[in-house]
């Protein structure tokens, strides 16, 4: 059932339906909302006849027609897209990227392409708000005190005016036509795009919009921002993958559409094949994957320059769709936090989990020196080699390839393992440094890290919800937040990174 086209008088110059409705879009109607404040996840809260409606490119305060995009009369909440509005925030531009902007994309018929929700909102508003939804994360899901997440968001300079061309890193879907395209936000379809506003000029130079990408599944592509060249990952439809022959004409094809791009530009084929286990106690089988690369051209990985005016300049191997801060000043500005937030000593013993190519090891390593020790835990077998390539000079540097639940257990079960072995060498941890996936470190490494007892956790996330979670873990076993750093390091998005410093009486003694 359709949900009340409005919920009061329509204003005049208001229909109904003031626009053809995108193809994806069911007819679940329209209402007239007095915005509240912004939520977690890039929405602003607002009410219909008591229901919470979650409306995404809106502003707290404004007044709205907002189409309804999810809408069950069962549900608790709503979902909905500004379309037009009534009375505007003095915050509100004109979005910069047209294919994410809800108010020009519903008029054309299409949904708003994701990745730009805070696209309207001027740029010293954005970090305004996001530190409001930190503040409200933490106090909601962390259970702090709001004086003790009363933060700021910084923003860096280069961003300033507009928030553009700081993305290094995107992943296109493929249009029918082989266009890349990227997907409309929680729907189904994807649209095609001739530029990313987002990303650094040197991707929208290569012109890729302009290549047939037929028979791809997504296209990845890797532009680092302090550096001319790139890497283009392409992952096939499975139909493709699993032909060898077919595998190889589509290949060619990609290849000689390539060939117009500079040298500098590598480009592979990422061969998904799936395999089936059977298991001999269910009738079920359980897939799994394995990943070929297929050279088109250059090599599979880029080069990372990282520059910090205080820590130093280091060189970076990443191989692949590898994991890597987006933003082009991220690493420099992270690795920065870091180092203050742990103040390493020379002689001391740093834990770094989730250490991907090795970025945040390296500088810990200088600061540790040669009679400290950097333990570098990544999961990821392809991170890892690259960890030990960028690390390979430094002799502090143990890189472990292994899950950090797993890496964590042994040292506590055989502390006195040789650091050559993989173990601490009956050393203590004076500090750990984890970069979690974005679900959060969780329980069981958190509890494992507690009991390991170093003298601080240096805690980065990219979900505030997830490091909420975990600061609640945290602090009711007995640690403190004594210090946390925001970072707008994804503009004009919903999306912001905080480096948080715990500490524990008595934690790291001898």
């Amino acid at each position: 059932m359709a949900a009340p086209s409005l919920t009061g008088p329509v204003p005049a110059g208001i229909t109904s339906a003031p626009h053809p409705r995108p193809r994806s879009a069911p007819d679940l109607g329209q209402l007239i909302l007095k915005v509240g404040p912004m939520a977690h996840g890039g929405h602003c809260v607002a009410r219909h006849e008591g229901r919470p409606v979650f409306v995404r490119h809106a502003i707290p305060g404004e007044t709205v027609v907002a189409e309804l995009t999810a809408a069950d009369p069962s549900d608790q909440f709503w979902r909905a897209d500004t379309v037009k509005v009534i009375r505007a925030s003095e915050f509100r531009r004109l979005n910069q990227w047209k294919l994410a902007d809800s108010l020009r994309s519903y008029p054309a018929g299409r949904q708003p392409v994701g990745g730009a929700e805070y696209g309207h909102i001027v740029l010293d508003y954005q970090r305004r708000l996001k530190a409001q939804v930190f503040r409200d994360t933490m106090v909601r899901l962390g259970r702090q005190t709001l004086e003790d997440v009363e933060v700021l968001v910084h923003g860096l300079h280069a961003d300033e005016p507009a928030g553009l061309h700081w993305r290094t890193r995107t992943t296109f879907a493929v249009s029918p036509g082989g266009r890349l395209s990227i997907p409309v936000h929680n729907g189904q379809d994807a649209i095609p795009v001739s530029n990313i506003p987002l990303a650094v000029q040197e991707l929208n130079e290569l012109h890729l919009w302009e290549i047939d990408f037929s028979g791809a599944a997504s296209v990845s592509v890797t532009t680092p921002g302090h550096g001319r060249e790139g890497l283009i990952i392409i992952t096939p439809v499975p139909e493709i993958s699993d032909s060898p022959e077919t595998l190889k004409s589509y290949a060619d094809g990609w290849r000689r559409q390539l060939s117009r791009l500079p040298q500098r530009v590598s480009a592979i084929v990422a061969v998904r094949r799936s395999t089936q286990t059977s298991q001999k106690t269910k009738p079920q089988t359980s897939p799994s994957e394995t990943v070929e690369n297929l050279q088109l051209r250059g090599r599979s990985w880029v080069r990372e320059d990282v520059s910090s005016e205080q820590f130093g300049t280091k060189a970076f191997r990443v191989t692949g769709d590898g994991y890597w801060p987006v933003h082009r000043d991220a690493p420099a500005t992270l690795v920065e936090a870091i180092m203050q937030a742990a103040d390493v000593q020379d002689g001391q013993v740093i834990a770094d989990l989730y250490s991907g190519a090795g970025l945040f090891s390296a500088f810990l390593s200088d600061a540790a020196g040669q009679h400290g020790a950097v333990l570098s835990v990544e999961a990821d077998s392809s991170a890892s080699r690259d960890a030990r390539f960028n690390l390979q000079d430094v002799p502090q540097a143990i890189v472990l390839e292994g899950k950090a639940e797993e890496v964590l257990s042994s040292w506590l079960d055989a502390p006195a393992t040789d650091f050559s072995q993989g173990g601490l060498h009956s050393r203590r941890v004076d500090t750990v440094v984890m970069h979690p996936p974005r679900s959060g470190a969780g329980r069981a490494v958190l509890s494992r890290v507690h009991e390991l007892g170093p003298g601080k956790i240096i805690y980065v996330s990219s979900e505030t919800a997830a490091f909420a979670q975990d600061t609640r873990w945290l602090t009711e076993h007995g640690w403190g937040l004594d210090a946390v750093q925001v970072y707008d390091l994804a503009p004009d998005t919903h999306r912001m990174t905080s480096v948080g410093l715990f500490t524990r009486p008595g934690a790291g003694s001898a």
